[in-house]
């Protein structure tokens, strides 16, 4: 790193502006280029320092559109910037993500951080190893308003059950593909594994953690799983990406002895995204890690893995 991120925006020191980050983009899909490259432009905490990407020509592209260098190897970027932000499939994500926090980058990741238990952990051992601060981008834990009714219900108590369904249309049996659909992973890993950390990120906080978990299939690539929380309540989730058209959308229901409660619309997913290294630039700050670290992307992992081995057997 180029400085200590402790010292940033200290009100005491009057002899120098407050420190301003530099942040490096790692990816060159359409999630880079609708969310990340510009949340990171307009941020008005940190600089956008750079961008690189497995597509060399792609990189050069998002970065002139940007105005900002591209960087041919990540170790390079890693060595120029105090922050290294991904926009990767989960298992190009994980190892790169080792390497950034070797090399002292603080971590904003993308969900899922990996596809197996061991790449997750061992993206959570490197960031308590190395000493940064991780925060994963769970878009539902910062868009407004989700982010304030995860945070209200989390208060609540006496839950009984809920249930949720994230079916999305990247791959419809009956139109045109998602912008996302030219995506190996996801076509690989289907709903279970693009949508369930969405899904589960809600259901965790409020309800507790997953005790036990049970996964069916349905059609095309949906997947239900049926959860039981250390709360005691239970909660069902139902996951795909190639859902009809006309069937897609996104839903979450709580019910429990303080009443009915269901997940409100949100927007502004940029803004989500510069809420997140927000978070992240405080926890490197403080030291304080914060609740959507690596550590709760690897327990995620953990459960989502156990559910694809169910599917498997």
């Amino acid at each position: 790193m180029s400085y200590d991120l402790t010292s940033a925006g200290d009100p005491s020191d009057s002899s120098r502006p407050p420190a301003r980050p530099r942040v490096g983009l790692l990816g060159t899909g359409p999630w880079a280029h609708r969310t990340h490259a510009p949340a990171l432009a307009a941020h008005a905490g940190s600089d956008f320092a750079g961008v690189w990407g497995r597509r060399p020509g792609a990189a050069a592209e998002l970065a002139d559109a940007y105005g900002v260098k591209v960087y041919e190897d990540p170790d390079a970027l890693f060595a120029d910037c105090d922050v290294a932000a991904f926009a990767l499939p989960p298992d190009v994500q994980a190892p790169l993500a080792v390497r950034a926090a070797a090399a002292g980058c603080h971590l904003l990741l993308d969900k899922p951080v990996a596809t197996t238990a061991d790449d997750a952990r061992a993206v959570a051992g490197a960031v308590a190893r190395h000493g940064v601060a991780s925060v994963v981008f769970l878009t539902l834990r910062f868009a407004e308003p989700a982010a304030s009714w995860v945070a209200e219900q989390a208060a609540r108590s006496g839950w009984f059950t809920a249930s949720a369904h994230w079916l999305g249309a990247v791959f419809p049996p009956d139109g045109a593909p998602s912008a996302y659909a030219d995506s190996p992973w996801r076509k690989a890993k289907g709903g279970l594994w693009d949508v369930g950390p969405h899904a589960l990120s809600v259901l965790i906080p409020v309800l507790g953690d997953v005790t036990a978990v049970t996964a069916a299939r349905g059609p095309s690539d949906a997947v239900q799983l049926a959860l039981r929380h250390a709360s005691g309540a239970a909660s069902t989730a139902v996951l795909s990406l190639g859902a009809p058209t006309a069937a897609a959308g996104v839903g979450l229901e709580v019910r429990g002895a303080e009443g009915v409660f269901s997940l409100p619309r949100w927007a502004d997913v940029p803004g989500a995204y510069g809420r997140a290294l927000d978070a992240l630039l405080t926890a490197a700050r403080t030291g304080v890690a914060d609740p959507r670290d690596a550590g709760f992307a690897a327990r995620l992992t953990e459960i989502l893995a156990e559910a694809e081995a169910q599917l498997s057997s």
